[in-house]
């Protein structure tokens, strides 16, 4: 007679439910050891009952068990995230890759190589994009010409300016130079005149003798 399939499911009735437990858990512990000794492994069971029961089994020692599997998981852990960050490096340079390969494909259409299989439809995109290329082109030149005017004018402003500040001060220095001999020949008329306006009184007299009175004597 063939024995139907169980269906694995939660037993409801608590006591065929701790009765199924403590079967299961004793095959199971068996099953650990065997394992232990036939095949020369290190094993380690833990088993918590429904009422928080512990049960455990170890081929040496279960806190030794417990440490070599943490520090196991660990290593794993680390050569689990190199693999990964190999992995997206790849991914990382394939992708490059194949950017570099359509920027090229692309450069070389807009050099008009390789345009033989293309279609009407990418022909206007190339068009297309040659057209915005030439006016961002012709925009930057004419930005650049427009500065350059600009400095240019300024220098000349500057000229311009230092020439009239050199004018002003040759002018000046000539007319420093000018004004000099004239002040000393005004000078020299002024004392001049003054001199032959002069009056001078001294006690010499220049022409006949005057007459002298003579004197009358009393009687």
């Amino acid at each position: 007679m063939v024995r139907g399939k169980t269906e694995i499911k939660r037993i409801e009735n608590a006591t065929s439910r701790q009765v199924t437990f403590s079967k299961r858990r004793n095959g199971l512990l068996k099953k650990a050891f065997e394992l232990s000794v036939l095949c020369d492994a290190e094993v380690g069971l833990i088993i918590f009952s429904p009422r928080s029961k512990l049960y455990e089994f170890s081929s040496s020692s279960i806190a030794k068990t417990i440490e070599r599997y943490q520090k196991r998981v660990k290593e794993t852990g680390i050569n689990h995230t190199r693999e990964n960050n190999s992995q997206q490096a790849r991914d990382e340079t394939y992708g490059l890759t194949k950017k570099i390969e359509q920027l090229d494909i692309s450069k070389r259409k807009l050099l008009g190589k390789g345009i033989d299989a293309c279609s009407i439809e990418e022909l206007q995109q190339l068009e297309n994009q040659l057209e915005r290329g030439l006016s961002r082109i012709r925009a930057k030149k004419y930005q650049l010409l427009r500065e350059e005017i600009e400095k240019l004018k300024e220098e000349e402003r500057n000229l311009i300016k230092e020439n009239k500040e050199l004018k002003e001060k040759w002018r000046g220095m000539g007319a420093i130079v000018v004004a000099s001999p004239s002040s000393t020949l005004s000078s020299a008329e002024v004392n001049t005149d003054s001199v032959d306006n002069m009056e001078v009184e001294t006690g010499l007299f220049i022409g006949p003798p005057e007459p002298r009175q003579s004197k009358k004597l009393p009687l």
